[in-house]
């Protein structure tokens, strides 16, 4: 739920009216998170200005408004997001003695009272929930920012020159008068590479994300404060990994089943109507599953369709929710409706941001949108219990591959591409029907040439590299940059995993996740008004999942065994035993045909070298073989298109 923003000025002899009027235009731009309510609250003798929008979730009276103060007064707090265990923690601290005469039933007015009981640190570590939370101590005159453990909310930071920024979103920091937007073009190799912008920096020189499960306390005059950690995968995992499940499977399948039920249960908790996407997945379908076991009445589920059969997943969906009784409501999307939204991704997601999927997130959340105000997702299984194909192809090209001479290496890659993608996508048309469930993947041209890159690399680390990049050498493509180090390239931010398919699990929770997939149903959702909430990123979930073997997540060559066996209580396995599609749309197709000609303007030769942030020749070479069909380079040209798209949205930065 909400967006919030404000601003910590050194300057003296500030002007309370000046601020208050700053601090709700921050605000203004952020009305889409908060379409209910909005707010600010400026003390000008300590330079800090508070500023709200409220989509209203839990006790929708005006004693959830926000800011909202403690009962001692001691602090204000703005907060996007849910504690769902709130409940529990006012009732603790009722049985304590440390409550306060209490003024409404919201989460928010709960965290103030655990703030004032029992400090911050060790109230953040009772929460569970999603939560990005600006905090201003009236006592210490201190400004705290904290966000979840795993970083489901947002949150973005930073000085520009005397006054410190921060909010949900950037585009809050850009209606403030200080903020210079400079684009920060090392920031935007990292988006060819992995088609987003990893925390913790941002599209702009100046401003970062605050990394999941930190807290960071600012003082006036600490332009260095350094976000500290209070929760960290890395702990987790290698934690779990010391002291593994010791138990059988059935008891393990047992566990997983009582922990997914608490986690959805909380997330259930809400004073307005509510449902959850459904893809027909696994995820999706256990979460689906597991809220109509808890429901007297149908669960609302919501999918989207494509009429291109090799990226729709509708069908499936429905009969999962005609299996489980749901409510559910389909919508079939035509390639209008979807190029529609390109025009809004600038302004949705505020920076470069060129994971496709964002487009049916987007409208799978508006149909939500037309009926309940929150919906459950199934973010964070793949990442948990081994659902992406490399984490059981990894190991296993490895075996194949790893003994090999780099030269004899290099030989069998060259000649897996003798083929064009084009072509292996026709040799596998005809071998279809001959070959098994598993061996059907969309676009096999694709992955191959994707092999054909891993097959060169020359060590474990480099083949994961390889795997999750677009653009191999982006600092070749972006003029003047340098490519910064991230939690990929860092070693001392690893956990310490004995398996490389652990350590691919690992990075993928603390990069991928937060940085590609929960920004991009972040802004999606909330683009519509719309709160999403994640039951299988409880945190408790979380270090469960990394206390279980192997080969409880990965067996027969099949990722999600134990998430499939839970499923497997509420759904026939037939209707959920089919290849892993994702969220995808036809763009390959669609760069050919409907959006050439957009294309074409974004990717112009002469514009590009007036912008000056692309050296053009690799691009337009891209783009004249993915013309001509022989290859599909539908995810290199994306990001450049996206950041080109962006970067017509904008007005008045430098680069």
């Amino acid at each position: 739920m909400c967006g919030l923003t404000g601003f910590f000025e050194e300057a003296d002899n500030r002007n309370p009216d000046v601020m208050q009027g700053i601090v709700r235009e921050m605000a203004t731009t952020l009305t889409l998170r908060g379409p209910d309510d909005s707010g600010e609250w400026v003390d000008a003798n300590a330079g800090i200005a508070l500023g709200f929008r409220r989509l209203a979730i839990v006790d929708l009276t005006p004693a959830g408004h926000q800011p909202m103060e403690s009962a001692s007064g001691r602090f204000m707090m703005v907060f996007n997001g849910e504690v769902y265990n709130f409940q529990e923690i006012r009732a603790e601290l009722e049985s304590s003695g440390n409550a306060p005469a209490w003024r409404g039933h919201s989460d928010t007015e709960v965290m103030l009272a655990a703030f004032e009981a029992w400090g911050i640190e060790a109230s953040v570590k009772k929460f569970i929930g999603m939560f990005a939370v600006a905090l201003w101590d009236r006592k210490e005159r201190i400004l705290h920012l904290f966000r979840d453990r795993l970083g489901v909310k947002p949150m973005y930071y930073g000085w520009m020159g005397s006054t410190f920024l921060f909010g949900s979103e950037l585009k809050a920091l850009k209606a403030h008068p200080a903020f210079r937007p400079e684009i920060n073009r090392n920031a935007l190799t990292l988006m060819l590479r992995h088609n987003y912008i990893p925390s913790p920096y941002s599209i702009y020189k100046g401003i970062q994300k605050l990394t999941p499960g930190t807290i960071l306390t600012l003082k006036a005059g600490m332009h260095d404060a350094e976000p500290v950690a209070y929760w960290t995968a890395k702990d987790v995992a290698e934690a779990g990994v010391a002291n593994p499940f010791t138990g059988s499977d059935a008891e393990a399948i047992e566990e997983l089943d009582s922990l997914l039920r608490d986690a959805t249960r909380l997330r259930m908790i809400a004073d307005v109507p509510l449902g959850v996407f459904l893809s027909g997945g696994i995820d999706s379908s256990v979460v689906t599953a597991l809220m109509q076991a808890q429901s007297s009445r149908p669960v609302k589920t919501f999918s989207i369709g494509f009429n291109e059969d090799a990226y729709n997943e509708a069908t499936h969906a429905k009969a999962v929710a005609q299996h489980l009784g749901t409510e559910h409501t389909e919508f079939y999307v035509s390639a209008d409706e979807a190029l529609a939204v390109i025009p809004q991704l600038p302004c949705l997601y505020d920076e470069p941001f060129s994971d496709s999927s964002q487009i049916p997130t987007y409208l799978v959340s508006k149909l939500a949108r037309q009926h309940v105000t929150v919906s459950l997702s199934g973010d964070g299984g793949d990442e948990l219990f081994g659902g992406y194909n490399r984490y059981f192809w990894g190991k296993s090209i490895w075996k194949r591959v790893g003994w090999m001479p780099s030269g004899l290496r290099k030989m069998t890659a060259s000649s897996m591409t003798a083929i064009s993608p084009t072509g292996w996508d026709n040799i596998f048309s005809v071998l279809s029907p001959i070959l098994p469930a598993r061996a059907k993947q969309r676009n096999p041209g694709d992955k191959l040439a994707k092999l054909a890159e891993v097959v060169r690399t020359d060590t474990p680390e480099k083949m994961y590299m390889e795997l999750v990049s677009h653009w191999k050498h982006p600092a070749d493509v972006v003029i003047g940059a340098c490519e910064p180090p991230t939690a990929l390239t860092d070693k001392t931010q690893w956990a310490n995993l004995p398996d490389f398919t652990q350590r691919m699990m690992f990075l993928d929770l603390i990069t991928y996740l937060p940085d590609d997939i929960l920004a991009k149903v972040d802004r999606a959702s909330m683009g519509a008004s719309l709160e999403a909430r994640e039951p299988l990123l409880d945190h408790r979930l979380v270090e469960f999942a990394w206390r279980l073997p192997m080969n409880m997540k990965i067996r027969d060559g099949q990722g999600k065994w134990i998430l499939r066996q839970v499923l497997d209580k509420y759904v026939p396995q037939a209707l959920i035993d089919r290849p892993k599609m994702g969220f995808a749309m036809p763009k390959d197709v669609w760069l050919r045909g409907q959006l050439k000609d957009w294309a074409e303007n974004l990717l112009d030769e002469g514009r590009l070298r007036r912008e000056g942030f692309f050296d053009p020749a690799p691009i337009r070479q891209k783009w004249q073989e993915h013309l001509s069909g022989r290859y599909n380079w539908q995810y290199y040209l994306w990001d450049i298109l996206m950041f080109q798209a962006w970067l017509e949205a904008q007005s008045g930065i430098s680069g």
